[in-house]
C-alpha cells in the first residue's frame, strides 16, 4: 500500500532547489528511486534523498513541464522532521535562494538576515529592479 502524496507547488529552478537542499543538509540527486513506507519506492524525474527511510520525489507537473510537484510519505513524521511541515523549510529555503538568484543576475546585492522568529529577511540592493 503507498502512502506517497503529490503536493504542487511553484518550483520552476531545479538549481535553486538544489542549494536549498544543500542548506538543509540534503541531496537533490537524478536516477535515484524515491523511497517510501515498507520499503514501496518509485521512479522520478528527482529525488531530495533524506536522512531518514523516506525521501522526496520531483517530478514536472502534467500540465506544465516548467513547474515540479513534490511527491512523499507523510508517514509517521520522517519527512516533516527533516524538511518541516507541507515543505516549509525546504520551501523558505527555496524561495530564499530563487530571490537571490534572480536579484543577482539583475545586478543587486543581496544580505540575508535570519530573525528570531525564524524568518528571513532579504535586503536587495543596487541596480535597477
Amino acid at each position: 500500500m503507498s502512502h506517497f502524496t503529490t503536493i504542487q507547488t511553484q518550483v520552476r529552478d531545479l538549481e535553486a532547489l538544489s542549494d536549498a537542499c544543500v542548506e538543509l543538509g540534503l541531496e537533490l540527486r537524478a536516477d535515484t528511486p524515491c523511497r517510501g513506507y515498507a520499503g514501496v519506492t518509485r521512479t522520478s524525474h528527482r529525488t531530495i534523498v533524506l536522512k531518514g527511510p523516506y525521501d522526496i520525489a520531483v517530478d514536472p507537473a502534467p500540465e506544465n513541464n516548467d513547474t515540479y510537484g513534490l511527491t512523499t510519505d507523510w508517514w509517521d513524521g520522517h519527512v516533516a522532521r527533516e524538511v518541516g511541515k507541507g515543505f516549509g523549510r525546504l520551501l523558505q529555503s527555496y524561495g530564499i535562494h530563487k530571490t537571490t538568484r534572480e536579484a543577482r543576475s539583475r545586478g543587486l546585492r543581496v544580505r540575508r538576515q535570519q530573525e528570531q522568529d525564524g524568518s528571513v529577511l532579504l535586503t536587495l540592493e543596487g541596480g535597477a529592479l
